[in-house]
């Protein structure tokens, strides 16, 4: 009898003194998507936007115009009372003419080029096309010739409103020179608002909207200074400014997602171009940072969103489907190796793994851990191998 109640003060000290299970949080290991994306704040931007400058010194009347309104091509949009030209202002205006018109001449070259380029895509992607129905080419290749060929008709667009705008130039710094002449006016002055004296019309050089105008009031202004900004609302693109490390692995056509822009789903965009140089900015740490613009293309543009908007990306830059995957929260460092904490019959077992890609939601697993096995999400200090652990608030 002595013995048996020995034993069983020994075994409830035993079991009094054991420690007790971990309460601890579980995922599954398991197969399907991962996706990596860089998030990074960004803005919308006409794509296309127009500064109308004043052609010559002079005296700009009040502009009549607001933001918002729409111009015609060819609209006049401001009227300017140049000063008079002396010698030297004389010849300036002659070299300004000058170069007008070798900016003319580069720009209608320029449409051919884009005009020879596009055409070039368009048989690639007839070709590409082609190759696909036979099977001789992948998805992906017919994808990257149609955003080739539309890249290129955007280009050529881009190119016949350049040179449009540098035959305005051209038209501008000639009615410099006219102004000089005689005093007649080198336009015809609607509605007397230059009141009798000889005025400078100036002119959109395409259809539009008037996005800001710097100053509405009456004043002296130098050649070239702004006097209203003009583009086509309708026609944005994304701005993205990201880490130069981040900025590498970014290749055009890769999807955006832009969320948080004021409505109720997320945007699709893809990649136009990611610009070769980078700059300096300073984070709001005061860390100083190099940083390079990534600029897309908005596969829809909605109601209400227009130029300047924040936006919040998500520039996809690795995604793929049936892989094996474990939430991120369940990897933790052990040494330069990833590891994870796997429940074995209530048991705690360290486990090294293999990490490839990882995302927000889910890391690509390599080796290591198989699907259907079960692992501790936010590990703390107290989690060790071999200790024994309950778990709770399951996560399916």
């Amino acid at each position: 009898m002595w013995l048996l109640v020995s034993l069983a003060v020994a075994g409830a000290i035993f079991f009094g003194l054991r420690p007790s299970p971990i309460a601890v949080e579980t995922a599954p290991v398991s197969r399907g998507r991962v996706v990596v994306t860089v998030d990074e704040e960004g803005e919308t931007r006409v794509r296309d936007r127009y500064v109308v400058v004043a052609p010559t010194a002079g005296r700009v009347l009040r502009i009549a115009l607001d933001p918002g309104d729409p111009v015609d091509e060819r609209q006049t949009v401001a009227f300017l009372r140049p000063t008079p030209l002396d010698r030297r202002a004389r010849a300036g205006a002659e070299a300004r003419v000058e170069a007008a018109q070798a900016h003319q001449e580069a720009a209608d070259a320029a449409v051919l080029r884009a005009d020879a380029a596009l055409a070039q895509a368009r048989r690639d992607a007839a070709r590409m096309s082609q190759l696909h129905a036979r099977g001789a080419a992948s998805d992906e290749q017919l994808e990257r010739s149609r955003l080739e060929e539309s890249t290129r008709t955007q280009e050529l667009a881009a190119a016949r409103h350049a040179a449009r705008a540098a035959a305005f130039e051209l038209d501008a710094a000639r009615s410099v020179l006219l102004a000089a002449e005689s005093g007649d006016a080198p336009v015809a002055v609607v509605g007397g608002a230059c009141g009798g004296e000889a005025c400078i019309e100036v002119r959109s050089p395409v259809s539009g909207r008037v996005l800001r105008i710097p100053e509405k009031s009456e004043r002296i202004v130098l050649a070239g200074e702004p006097l209203v900004e003009i583009g086509d609302p309708g026609a944005l693109e994304i701005v993205v400014d990201v880490l130069s490390a981040d900025a590498v692995r970014i290749r055009p056509g890769a999807r955006i997602w832009l969320e948080r822009w004021g409505g109720d789903r997320a945007l699709a965009a893809h990649v136009r171009r990611v610009e070769p140089s980078g700059f300096t900015k300073v984070s709001t740490l005061g860390v100083e940072e190099q940083r390079v613009n990534v600029i897309g293309d908005l596969d829809a543009a909605p109601q209400g969103l227009g130029d300047g908007y924040r936006v919040e990306a998500r520039v996809v830059v690795f995604e793929a489907d049936d892989v094996v995957r474990v939430p991120p929260t369940a990897l933790f460092r052990r040494g330069d190796e990833f590891a994870v904490f796997v429940v074995e019959n209530g048991i705690a077992r360290a486990r090294t793994v293999g990490i490839g890609e990882r995302g927000a939601d889910a890391a690509e697993v390599r080796s290591g851990i198989e699907p259907g096995e079960r692992v501790i999400l936010h590990p703390s200090d107290r989690i060790e191998d071999g200790v024994r652990v309950r778990e709770e608030a399951q996560r399916r």
